[in-house]
């Protein structure tokens, strides 16, 4: 059903959920899989990068050290996951990796916003269902290890 899934990653828990279902996903649809880790590039960024000399480069390694590590998760879940750290605006860049590597299908995690921020910005999922041509699947499934790991030795690939 799924021949590529994109999983975007940002650390937070909810990213974690994400991850996990989306691997799960993946891997019981024989799925190849790209991970994605994306540094938000906003003012505020750009501000501490000319006030403090590194805090880009710190910010970076912060975000490598993320990927890498889910990296770890999905090698032990058996993929060779491709990977990717770019930075930018999260929504245009996912959309943008999605249209360049043909994805079926986009895996994110949903971070709860209050009515303010959702206006000010806009939401990640709505971008990305006005802006890609693949499904979506917003990961928010809540799973203790225990029931990761049932559910990863029953996610037999297709």
């Amino acid at each position: 059903m799924y021949r590529h899934v994109l999983l975007a990653y940002d650390g937070s828990t909810e990213g974690a959920r994400a991850l996990r279902e989306g691997a799960l996903l993946a891997r019981s649809c024989g799925s190849k899989v790209t991970l994605l880790c994306i540094v938000p590039d906003s003012p505020g960024t750009r501000m501490a990068e000319g006030i403090f000399a590194g805090a880009l480069g710190s910010q970076l390694d912060e975000y490598q050290a993320l990927l890498e590590r889910a990296i770890g998760v999905l090698k032990q879940m058996g993929f060779e996951p491709d990977s990717r750290l770019l930075m930018g605006e999260p929504s245009p860049v996912i959309a943008a990796v999605a249209r360049e590597i043909k994805a079926d299908l986009i895996v994110v995690g949903h971070h709860n916003e209050g009515m303010l921020a959702r206006w000010w910005s806009g939401s990640t999922e709505t971008f990305l269902c006005d802006h890609c041509h693949c499904s979506l699947l917003i990961g928010n499934a809540k799973m203790s290890d225990e029931q990761f790991q049932a559910a990863l030795s029953q996610a037999v690939p297709a």
